[in-house]
């Protein structure tokens, strides 16, 4: 239940500031409190608690309260001091927490989904709250009466979710790998667009309104970043993670992105250059560099008497070429290949040494992560996962000092 604190050496990776366990299973959510050194868990063992640092520097739990079903996801909106939990049976549980943050009081529960619920937002603007679930819908529920205002329902499970508050567009990404985007209203949803991009299913959304950039990460270990208020559909792929991508923070005052993979592998994205698109793969029936027929090309190998060679795609130009054509690996960070990748020979022999320098960060979390996030005008960063472990990380030392001004956390 108590807490390690580690020193703070200077270094330019993430500092574990305190490890926090006690939880009997899965840790599906973990939240900072803003301004106070506090951190909000809900876990697959029905317990959601409120965790405050003592004198001693060790964090022990001021709330514990126990609910009817495993937690799998939850919210807190700090200026009103609400929690909403959702729960595997379906349901959302509104909770009120004292000035103090010592004692908790249940508000209302709301039968948002069926089964599992997967994400949750609350607008106190609309007085909505907005959630997904594995009963493949996106709802919106008034907190003031707790009734239903909408569904909408899609394909395969809804995974995760992003709402911008002003315009009331909701993002949800799916198990399909699909992400929608949809406008609410009062009693009903349009749908304005779909994005396609990635191979598996979405594990996680950003939205950042500022910039009008959304972040999607996904089980195929990429992170797409999709310029929403660019109009022209730009999109740039970030590989660097060997695991399925489970959270994103996208930092606006550097220009960064934090994201987590379940093996427990932390990037920092450097977002502030400029960045290149990766090319669409072309089809051919035969390779585009030496014109060697392809195995399903029959006709060529007929005629040219040859057999037909694998198809393999360079990652940098995009072209169909075969296995001696593009026999050599590079990274190439400007287009988000940060490991090596398949290029062709005469995309290999354009790249220079220069082009392979990293625009990217990757550090150990040492631990399964499935949640994080981030108290970014402190620069702290909580992550938490199957190992049943809360880990707070001191990421100043990353991210650059001016996030948290005037903030030591000793």
């Amino acid at each position: 239940m108590a807490a390690e604190i580690h020193s703070r050496p200077q270094s330019s990776r993430p500092v574990l500031l305190s490890k926090i366990e006690g939880h009997q299973d899965a840790v599906t959510a973990a939240l900072l409190i803003p301004k106070e050194d506090g951190v909000i868990t809900a876990s697959e063992d029905r317990t959601i608690r409120v965790w405050l640092k003592r004198d001693s520097g060790q964090y022990w739990p001021s709330i514990y309260h126990t609910m009817a079903s495993p937690c799998s996801t939850m919210a807190y909106h700090h200026d009103s001091r609400r929690i909403f939990v959702g729960q595997d049976n379906g349901a959302i549980m509104e909770f009120h927490v004292s000035e103090d943050f010592n004692k908790m009081n249940f508000i209302k529960t709301y039968p948002a989904h069926q089964s599992r619920v997967s994400a949750i937002v609350f607008s106190l603007a609309a007085e909505w709250v907005i959630s997904t679930g594995h009963d493949k819908c996106v709802s919106w529920m008034c907190t003031r009466s707790g009734s239903m205002l909408g569904r909408h329902f899609f394909a395969s499970w809804a995974s995760c979710l992003q709402y911008d508050l002003d315009t009331q567009h909701a993002f949800v990404g799916d198990y399909s790998g699909q992400i929608t985007l949809l406008k609410l209203e009062q009693n009903t949803c349009s749908v304005i667009t779909t994005l396609k991009g990635h191979e598996g299913s979405i594990a996680c959304l950003w939205w950042d309104p500022i910039q009008r950039l959304l972040f999607s990460g996904a089980s195929d270990n990429s992170i797409i970043m999709w310029d929403i208020g660019g109009r022209k559909g730009r999109t740039l792929l970030l590989q660097g993670h060997h695991d399925r991508v489970q959270s994103l923070c996208y930092l606006q005052l550097t220009r960064q992105l934090v994201s987590c993979s379940s093996d427990g592998g932390i990037a920092v994205w450097n977002m502030d250059v400029s960045r290149e698109e990766a090319p669409q793969w072309l089809e051919s029936d035969s390779c585009q560099k030496c014109e060697q027929p392809f195995f399903w090309n029959i006709k060529q190998m007929w005629d040219t008497k040859t057999l037909g060679l694998r198809q393999h795609h360079c990652r940098k130009c995009g072209q169909a070429v075969c296995g001696k054509c593009s026999s050599k690996r590079s990274s190439y960070p400007v287009m988000g290949f940060e490991f090596q990748v398949r290029v062709c020979d005469s995309c290999y022999d354009s790249i220079k040494d220069e082009d392979r320098t990293s625009l990217a960060t990757f550090h150990e979390g040492k631990h399964n992560i499935s949640h994080m996030s981030m108290d970014i005008a402190r620069g702290l960063m909580v992550t938490c996962g199957t190992d049943r472990v809360v880990k707070i990380w001191d990421m100043t030392p990353v991210v650059g000092c001016s996030l948290a001004t005037g903030f030591s956390p000793h």
